[in-house]
């Protein structure tokens, strides 16, 4: 039989001493079967005795879908085609659908958690694109809530921001999240940020004013007063920004809906900023939102295309994201490999944001997106 160098298959049993590790020459082909896509493997681990399908911990695990059909429904969610249209040209149902696109969400956020950690970014750009769910207005209706964790609320319908974290350096998408235009959403979004970042990055957005107290809230330091030996209690304490915390804004001036004139706010970290020269502007998050828009059918504008429900559009950016930061090569960042002018030899290398940011080191297949197992380190 096989052995496991030749399978490149690792063991999902988190309690095998072989968990996620290949070419152990510990996994064995013990079986096979059909399906509609093909011979497809059934294997199991010599060390832990478990036996696992080939498809498990992956989008195709237990379909009795041809993977093609799958892979091409999850392509035209990307490529601005609604929900509505791939049922009727695959002929599915529309509950299919969101099935496979929910089965994309959860392993674009594997991937997410496993490999977008502990990135040396320098600069990250912050904004948020307008969108609506089922209804841009409540029409004098009762608002639909959703309860978070906090115990608190927040509207699940009408206006919906999609709100993005972008390394210029690298122009790849460190987060995304959906919700309204609150602070609890800037903070939800700072504190995903941090957690993908090394250090303090320098931070640049528009004008809207909650991203700096989201920024103070996660990035600060107290300013303890000391007793004065007077009468009464002394000054509690106050929270100054990080001293390594660099924020600044871009103003935009308009009238009648025309742009006139464009001014910068720096909120913190002046001196930082002048010793790294960093320009201030959000001009590659902004053509990032173009390419959002003209990407998912829910965001493009006037569009009847609109998601019924929030988590619907969260699944759909959030697929974007990793297939936008591994498996779609970037112009801007291609190497070029020769300066021949033969037309027949290539000339350029493609490179994706997840290969500038040393994530990885090739532009990944679809379907790799969509079956991406994770290989511990020995």
């Amino acid at each position: 039989m096989k052995q496991a160098s030749d399978w490149n298959q690792p063991c999902p049993n988190k309690k095998c001493v072989h968990y996620g590790q290949v070419n152990q020459k510990n996994i064995i082909s013990i079986s096979t079967y059909m399906t509609q896509s093909g011979k497809r493997h059934i294997f199991q681990c010599k060390t832990c005795n478990a036996s696992f399908s080939e498809t498990r911990d992956t989008v195709f695990f237990n379909l009795k879908t041809k993977e093609e059909k799958v892979m091409m429904a999850l392509k035209m969610i990307l490529v601005k085609v609604n929900i509505t249209r791939i049922a009727f040209a695959l002929a599915v149902k529309e509950d299919t659908v969101l099935f496979w696109l929910d089965r994309a969400y959860k392993k674009a956020n594997e991937i997410n958690l496993l490999l977008l950690n502990e990135l040396p970014v320098t600069r990250v750009e912050l904004d948020e694109m307008w969108s609506f769910v089922r209804r841009k207005t409540n029409n004098g209706e009762a608002e639909n809530f959703d309860s978070t964790e906090d115990g608190s609320s927040e509207p699940k319908e009408g206006q919906q921001w999609t709100w993005i974290s972008f390394a210029p350096d690298y122009r790849l998408i460190l987060g995304i999240i959906v919700g309204p235009r609150t602070f609890k959403t800037a903070l939800s979004l700072i504190a995903l940020t941090a957690g993908i970042v090394m250090g303090v990055p320098c931070y640049f957005s528009d004008g809207f004013s909650c991203y700096y107290n989201a920024l103070l809230e996660y990035y600060h330091q107290l300013k303890v007063f000391p007793k004065t030996g007077k009468q009464g209690r002394p000054k509690d304490p106050v929270k100054e920004p990080h001293p390594d915390l660099v924020y600044a804004q871009v103003i935009k001036e308009k009238e009648e809906g025309r742009l006139i004139g464009i001014t910068h706010r720096i909120r913190c970290g002046a001196e930082r900023l002048a010793k790294l020269g960093f320009n201030i502007g959000t001009s590659f998050l902004e053509r990032l939102n173009l390419t959002i828009r003209q990407s998912l059918a829910p965001l493009g504008r006037k569009t009847l295309s609109f998601s019924k429900k929030r988590e619907n559009l969260k699944k759909q950016t959030i697929f974007f994201q990793v297939f936008y930061n591994f498996a779609r090569s970037h112009m801007s960042l291609r190497e070029e490999i020769s300066d021949s002018t033969d037309r027949f030899q290539k000339r350029w290398r493609p490179k994706t944001p997840g290969m500038a940011a040393g994530i990885t080191d090739y532009v990944w297949e679809f379907r790799e997106l969509l079956t991406y197992k994770h290989i511990t380190d020995l």
